[in-house]
């Protein structure tokens, strides 16, 4: 998904992470049973089933999901015997993942509160989209420290041209803010904090998701 050409003029562009949180909250909490019904493409199943094996391949341990929703990615990884730790900003979709057994918190990505280097992997799918460039730096400086060195950063996202906003088509109630990378965009600051190890992106039709597997440094 893009919204290059469907950018609403509302006067986000320039807008912090502060500025957007509480309508993102809004947002998530009242879609949060309606998220938890819909079943995800076959190729974000075959993005997290890559990514498991990475994990596994490097001995499993303590994954954080930041950005969680309603908890299925969290659920996938805790089947497959990884300790999980769920989080969202919404307390709507904590609620749902808490009835499911998972271990879940209400935190927003410059709080994330967890010891420093107590996770072996950070998972993050469509969630990071939704925070400025201007805080973006700081946020993934938030996830490098709660990751051990050489774990592992999923980061997957939907790009774009650069714009920031709003999207004109967006069904959620208030409006979502979006900030649509550029490829280039986003691997520059994902490096900045991180090593890449694979990047590449998935678009059929109209769809433009990048999908970077990263490595914290020793």
């Amino acid at each position: 998904m893009s919204a290059d050409s469907e950018m609403a003029g509302d006067g986000l562009a320039g807008a912090r992470y502060q500025d957007v949180m509480d309508s993102l909250r809004a947002a998530y909490d009242g879609r949060a049973q309606w998220r938890d019904q819909q079943e995800k493409a076959p190729w974000k199943l075959a993005e997290r089933e890559l990514f498991l094996a990475r994990l596994l391949g490097d001995g499993g341990g303590r994954l954080l999901e930041i950005g969680a929703g309603p908890g299925h990615d969290s659920e996938f990884f805790a089947r497959h015997g990884l300790r999980v730790v769920a989080t969202d900003l919404s307390p709507a979709m904590v609620a749902i993942c808490q009835r499911k057994g998972l271990d879940a918190h209400v935190r927003d990505f410059l709080h994330l509160d967890f010891p420093a280097g107590s996770f072996d992997a950070v998972y993050a799918l469509n969630c990071l989209l939704h925070v400025p460039n201007a805080d973006l730096p700081e946020v993934l400086a938030a996830v490098r420290a709660v990751l051990r060195p050489g774990g592992w950063f999923y980061l997957g996202v939907y790009g774009g041209n650069g714009g920031e906003g709003t999207s004109r088509n967006d069904q959620h109630e208030p409006a979502r803010f979006f900030s649509w990378r550029t490829d280039e965009q986003i691997r520059r600051f994902a490096t900045e904090y991180f090593t890449l190890f694979d990047f590449h992106v998935i678009a059929p039709g109209r769809m433009h998701f990048q999908s970077l597997t990263l490595r914290c440094p020793a």
